[in-house]
């Protein structure tokens, strides 16, 4: 068996299955390495540590985590398949998400799909070994599984296909149904499925994923999630106020541009994984990465009200705080100001009475009694995009942002869809136009930047950006730099993350 696992452990077949899909994201084994170098060294030279991936896809965590054992146990079973023997079958575990991914997280590991074959690495009893599948269903309720919440419209279906019921987060109580004690918990969990919503709607799922870990109570858990929980998504406020709260989550690494991480996958808003210590009590050490750029800082996950991705936007964020200024996201309405859904299209000709109707499709004209009441339709404001220019929330090539995307006066009597954000109302043009200005400034899309980790803008996201005062002379970024006192670095740093826009 010794001979067969040393000819036929092959390591650079995952890397081509990590490429293979944008829906379930497979991990490639570089990034499954630098996930488990979180991990104190002296565990690979454990034979008592137990590994759980609840989450197996391609099966590479428990073959990376196998390797590591084989080596750091070779003093405490110098023979080899006495060595396999035992990393195999009482220290490696998995659950499978599919039937599928049960077989290739086999051959992956034990190099046969089957670990009762004479193919095995090592001989099981039964034709599954330790890494289960369990073809689980849904739980409805009123159309949604109380599980996970999937919509029973898109996934109600019979036997014969794939229900995406994941065993791990279909459990009343996880403790009961695997009640052996795992010391490290490690996955990269499906992101989302599909809720029957409008168009492509689809609700996050990798949190379930990692509450449903912590009740284990591992030694650790090392997770790779989207990093739209940071300050926005949908159904994560709890899961986002738990996280950013919880001591216990030691290390993080956050890549600002996903494909920086998952060179063929694009996910909205980056991806990041981290490392969760239950006897951990203090800061966080936060890498970001964007391109080739890296750095770190250890600080508090809630610091501010939104998490703050860049570690050289915290200097800057406390010299705006520290001023004292209220902030502009009072200025900023609710989704659909004036009560218009995106759709809506308004006629061509202007009859008597008519507002003026922004949508993106341009400008056609309303009848006042289809509008909401707002003080607004009668005065000066300014209406933003509500979705931000960056596509999926990534960098461009030179690793900066717009953030913005469409910025424009509406004047007294013009009003527009759901499309976009109002910011205001304004007594007069003049101060509608420094807002303009101002929004256009480095210094304001950079503060917006830093409570971005999905491509939607609401009010929320303005946090950051004082309300300067719009009344004389317009805004420019030397003055603002000047205003709260920013460093020639921290300039710097804005000027190399933000683009310029000029007026339009």
């Amino acid at each position: 068996m010794s001979s067969l696992f040393e000819s036929t452990y092959n390591p650079d077949v995952l890397s081509c299955i990590a490429n293979l899909s944008n829906d379930e994201v497979f991990t490639p084994p570089e990034l499954a390495n630098k996930m488990l170098n979180l991990l104190p060294q002296e565990i690979w030279k454990d034979p008592n540590v137990t590994f759980l991936d609840p989450a197996c896809k391609s099966g590479v965590f428990l073959r990376e985590i196998a390797k590591r054992l084989i080596n750091g146990l070779e003093g405490e079973y110098p023979d080899l398949q006495e060595r396999l023997d035992h990393i195999y079958k009482k220290q490696i575990f998995g659950i499978a998400i599919t039937e599928l991914t049960s077989l290739l997280s086999r051959r992956s590991l034990y190099c046969s799909k089957y670990p009762n074959s004479k193919y095995s690495v090592v001989r099981f009893d039964s034709a599954e070994g330790n890494i289960r599948f369990k073809n689980s269903r849904h739980t409805w309720r009123d159309g949604r599984c109380v599980y996970c919440g999937a919509s029973e419209e898109e996934l109600g279906r019979d036997d014969t296909h794939e229900s995406y019921a994941y065993e791990f987060i279909h459990i009343d109580d996880v403790r009961k149904e695997l009640p052996m004690k795992f010391d490290v918990i490690i996955g990269n969990p499906p992101y989302q499925l599909n809720d029957g919503g409008n168009g492509a709607s689809a609700s996050p799922i990798y949190q379930k994923f990692v509450e449903q870990a912590k009740k284990l109570n591992p030694r650790y858990l090392i997770m790779i999630t989207p990093s739209r929980w940071f300050s926005g998504g949908k159904g994560l406020t709890s899961f986002r106020k738990d996280m950013l709260s919880d001591r216990r989550i030691r290390k993080m690494v956050d890549f600002i541009n996903a494909k920086d991480c998952f060179p063929q996958n694009s996910v909205g808003g980056g991806v990041n994984y981290f490392l969760w210590d239950r006897d951990h009590e203090g800061d966080c050490e936060i890498t970001t990465v964007l391109g080739q750029k890296r750095d770190t800082m250890t600080r508090p996950l809630d610091e501010f009200p939104s998490f703050v991705r860049y570690n050289q936007a915290v200097s800057i964020i406390h010299k705006v705080i520290d001023a004292g200024i209220p902030t502009f996201d009072s200025l900023v309405s609710s989704r659909n100001p004036f009560g218009l859904p995106t759709s809506t299209r308004g006629h061509e000709k202007d009859r008597t009475g008519d507002l003026v109707l922004v949508s993106s499709k341009g400008r056609s004209f309303i009848a006042r009694q289809y509008v909401d009441a707002n003080e607004a339709i009668d005065k000066y404001k300014v209406m933003i995009s509500r979705i931000t220019y960056e596509h999926a929330g990534e960098p461009d090539k030179e690793g900066k942002l717009r953030v913005l995307s469409r910025i424009e006066i509406l004047s007294p009597g013009e009003v527009c869809t759901d499309s976009y954000l109002m910011i205001g109302p304004f007594d007069n043009e003049s101060v509608a136009r420094n807002a303009v200005l101002y929004l256009r400034t480095k210094f304001a899309r950079f503060l917006i930047s830093q409570t971005l980790s999905s491509i939607n803008l609401n009010k929320d996201k303005f946090c950051f950006v004082p309300q300067v005062d719009l009344s004389g002379e317009p805004p420019s970024d030397k003055s603002l730099y000047r205003m709260f006192g920013l460093t020639d670095e921290e300039s710097a740093f804005i000027e190399s993350l933000i683009h310029s826009i000029g007026a339009e």
